[in-house]
């Protein structure tokens, strides 16, 4: 089975939930996104994961705005 690499993988993640518990553990943080109906920080730009809205809707409504 592979591994996890937590400490490279956080250096990668654009979270900016300071408190979040999954930071760098990538399955983790994807389970518990869609078990909520909603997409983890990393399938966002900067400018929307700051607003904490990582609905699927959103996502696809930002994909729609940054392909025009």
């Amino acid at each position: 089975m592979r591994q996890c690499s937590v400490e490279q993988n956080k250096e990668k993640c654009n979270c900016t939930y300071e408190p979040c518990s999954r930071k760098g553990i990538c399955c983790e943080c994807v389970r518990y996104h869609w078990r909520s109906g909603e997409l983890p920080a990393c399938f966002f730009p900067a400018d929307v994961e700051r607003t904490y809205d990582r609905s699927v809707e959103r996502f696809i409504e930002t994909r729609q705005e940054r392909e025009r």
